[in-house]
This record gives structure tokens, C-alpha cells and sequence, in this order.
């Protein structure tokens, strides 16, 4: 399963786990992370009342033309993963502190994880999609927060919402309802199957 010889595929994304889904699926991206203002971004958009979802699918596409424009033979691959708390929306933790507050707001209650992925060729877009998954987090203890962040914040730094399901994160969950990619923060199920309707892998 490899992208046709004439096909680049390019990762608009340094995240390290996107990588890994896509190779332990038989492709071949090229990885070069597009520079963005995401907090400049998100501002004017939550500034004009835009849904977390539109907000997802706005990065990541600005992502994928940012790389598009420079490499316009490749198929360029945007993500973005926003999480959503009754419309509040989460950014990476600033420091321990922050990590903290971020899973005391979000225990005892049911969030949102928005992936989003969009494809460019050629300065053009080509394919989109949001990906959600919902996820409610049980009512855990201060005290379990406090040594949960401690143990784990190395790992958790560059999360939203300071968990990864794949380590300790899963202990802070009751219910998880939706595709486990999108929890890794690409929506790789439809990605492929969009890829293989086209011919760019085969199928």
C-alpha cells in the first residue's frame, strides 16, 4: 500500500505519532511541519464565533496550503486536533499548574476530541474531514490529579487535555465513544479510504 510513484505525500505535521500511523500503514510521507500562528489564528476566529469543529478544520488547512504552496507536485496532508468542553476550547498546558486545572474542568464531565485532516495538491484543496470522538472522564481526586500530572508530565506537555490514551491517560476515562485514530489525532480510516477510491494506493 504505497502512494503511485508520481504521487509525493507530504506531512504538514512534526507530530511523531501522525508519522507512525501513516508508515504503519504502508506509506511513505515526507515530513515537513508547516509554521503557523495557531494562537493568532484560533483568536480571529473564536473572535468571529467559529464552531470548534470549523476552528480544526480552518488549521489544518491552512497548514496544508502553507506546505502546498511551496511543494505543489506533492499531496499535502494537514491536521489539527481541537478539543471541545461545552464550547470551551483547550490549548496544550503551559506549565504543571495549567496541566492541573485542564483535568479538574474536564473530570465528571463528557469532551470532545475534533480531528482534522485536509488534503492540497497544488496550491488547491482536495479532501477534508473532522473526525470526533467524545470521551468522559470519571470524577477523579485531587490528589490523584496532583501525582497523575507529576508522573506523567514529560508525556502529557504537548497533549491537550494532558492524557494519552495509549499510557496512564486511559485510567482517567469511563466512556469512550469513537475511532481511536482520532484520539492519535488523525482521521486515518477515511484518509486511506479516500486514497484508495483515487488510486494513489492501492486497494
Amino acid at each position: 500500500m504505497i502512494p503511485s510513484p508520481d504521487r509525493r505525500l507530504i506531512l504538514a505535521s512534526g507530530s511523531e505519532i501522525r508519522a507512525q500511523l501513516l508508515r504503519n500503514a504502508g506509506l511513505a510521507p515526507e515530513i515537513m511541519p508547516a509554521r503557523v500562528d495557531e494562537e493568532a489564528i484560533r483568536a480571529a476566529l473564536e473572535a468571529e464565533d467559529a464552531s470548534p469543529s470549523d476552528l480544526a478544520d480552518a488549521l489544518a488547512e491552512m497548514k496544508a496550503r502553507k506546505i502546498s504552496d511551496k511543494h505543489p507536485d506533492g499531496l499535502v496532508l494537514g491536521c489539527d486536533q481541537i478539543l471541545d468542553c461545552r464550547r470551551q476550547v483547550f490549548s496544550k498546558p503551559t506549565d504543571l499548574t495549567d496541566a492541573r486545572n485542564q483535568i479538574r474542568t474536564l473530570r465528571g464531565q463528557t469532551h470532545r476530541l475534533l480531528s482534522a485532516a485536509v488534503i492540497y495538491e497544488a496550491g488547491k484543496p482536495l479532501w477534508r474531514h473532522v473526525g470526533e470522538v467524545r470521551l468522559t472522564m470519571r470524577d477523579v481526586s485531587d490528589a490523584y490529579i496532583d501525582d497523575y500530572v507529576a508522573r506523567n508530565w514529560e508525556s502529557i506537555r504537548h497533549t491537550v487535555g494532558c492524557y494519552k490514551l495509549e499510557e496512564e491517560g486511559v485510567r482517567l476515562f469511563s466512556r469512550i465513544d469513537g475511532d481511536y485514530f482520532n484520539v492519535l489525532g488523525l482521521p486515518l480510516i477515511e484518509l486511506l479510504t479516500w486514497l484508495g477510491i483515487r488510486g494513489d494506493i492501492a486497494t
